[in-house]
């Protein structure tokens, strides 16, 4: 059964079958095949699926990043970041990386920032004499901090899949979330002074105190999301609702960028790409039924440790297997898919499953930015009006730095679990 389902699977990538359909096909497959499983099982594994209070959030989430772009909150986030660091050589490219930071601390999707951020900086950077595809490379490597800063919808699916705390997979994004931005800073420092690019990034920047002021209910979103997540006033959950909100409240009736008429044309945006992802997690949570039902986690885990030994040559195959699945498997899909697959068999080898969560979270993030369904990058072509083959000469370096920091959160688990620790323990 198993080796009938995943070879389903591929053959339906392969004629460009939806990922979602190709995984329900093979999972109805497996049900037939079975011999023992009642048909009923496919409905009944279907529904179970959704029927999870945490994934509430993904909605709620989806529809706040859209209400911040919507309602002139990033706009505002882009000129703060802008006052703090606009000054120097590649300010305005360095400013483009910390508003992807600051506006992931409370959409939870990379592709909303992609379109947020970049539909303003993408621009501007132009503008200022960068080329337009290095400015949307920059533009979709820094958007995919939107899935690993919490809060994060992939964290939300991972935690759901692998039945670990939503809350310790939030704080523990954190520390791997700045090394990542820092790291890109870093980067784009360095590329500038070498190239002489952004030496005129500092005309046309507002104040500090004046950006400041003028951002400050923007600035208090995450503050109010993620100091009420962790100071235990409300659930990831709850407080995706509680984003909703002030969204609402602040583009209506302060920034008042956000119209009545415009709400209901969010609102149809959310709901279509919240019932693909629901989707997805319907055929996925069916597929990893069967996958559990066949035995093949504790199998497979088995058989890992004879053959790779030490956790290390584990989580060496794990990154190679995931970088290569992130190019071709949409993000929600794969966590879905193989979350209830490695996560045991992590554990198997003594890897904590939060360090665990965060290094599959940041291989598939690396997919959004890859070819053939690098998400970001689409979202960064469509926003810059360029065909994407021009985005893969500049892009490299940016994957590169990425994939530095992924070996490096990989091999030093404290840069992901010493705040967890510090909070949770």
């Amino acid at each position: 059964m198993p080796g009938m389902m995943f070879g389903t699977m591929l053959l339906c990538f392969a004629l460009s079958v939806s990922v979602a359909v190709s995984i329900g096909l093979a999972s109805l497959g497996g049900v037939l095949m079975s011999g023992s499983l009642p048909l009923v099982v496919v409905p009944k594994e279907m529904f179970s699926s959704l029927d999870k209070f945490p994934l509430l959030a993904v909605p709620f989430f989806i529809l706040a990043g859209k209400l911040m772009e919507e309602g002139g909150i990033s706009q505002r986030l882009v000129e703060f970041a802008r006052a703090l660091v606009g000054g120097i050589q590649g300010g305005l490219a360095l400013s483009c990386v910390l508003t992807c930071l600051i506006f992931a601390a409370v959409s939870g999707s990379s592709v909303a920032t992609t379109f947020a951020v970049g539909s303003i900086l993408i621009p501007a950077l132009v503008r200022m004499g960068y080329p337009t595809n290095w400015a949307a490379s920059l533009q979709a490597t820094s958007a995919e901090l939107g899935v690993i800063v919490p809060p994060s919808v992939p964290m939300i699916l991972y935690g759901v899949a692998a039945e670990v705390s939503i809350g310790e997979m939030f704080v523990a994004g954190i520390g791997p979330g700045v090394l990542i931005a820092g790291a890109l800073m870093l980067y784009v420092l360095i590329w500038a002074r070498v190239t002489g690019m952004g030496k005129r990034d500092g005309e046309g920047r507002l104040a500090l105190w004046v950006a400041g002021r003028n951002a400050f209910w923007a600035l208090m979103m995450p503050v109010i999301i993620l100091g009420g997540i962790y100071g235990g006033i409300f659930t990831p959950t709850e407080a995706s609702a509680v984003a909703v909100v002030y969204a609402v409240l602040v583009g209506l009736f302060v920034y008042k960028g956000l119209s009545w008429r415009a709400l209901p044309r969010v609102l149809r945006q959310s709901a279509v790409t919240t019932s693909v992802i629901m989707f997805i997690i319907m055929n996925a949570g069916l597929f990893s039924y069967l996958v559990n039902y066949a035995g093949i986690p504790e199998t497979l885990g088995h058989y890992l440790q004879e053959t790779l030994k030490t956790p290390m040559n584990f989580l060496l195959g794990v990154n190679l297997a995931l970088f290569l699945i992130g190019m071709f498997v949409e993000t929600g899909a794969a966590i879905i898919v193989l979350a209830p697959i490695l996560a045991p068999v992590a554990v198997f080898f003594g890897i904590d499953p939060v360090h665990f969560g965060l290094i599959v979270i940041v291989n598939l993030a690396l997919g959004m930015i890859t070819p053939p369904v690098g998400v970001n990058l689409f979202a960064a072509c469509a926003v810059a009006r360029i065909p994407l083959d021009q985005l893969v000469k500049p892009l490299l370096p940016f994957v590169g730095v990425v994939i530095l920091c992924l070996g490096l959160i990989s091999a030093v688990p404290e840069i992901s679990l010493t705040l967890r620790d510090a909070v949770f323990r």
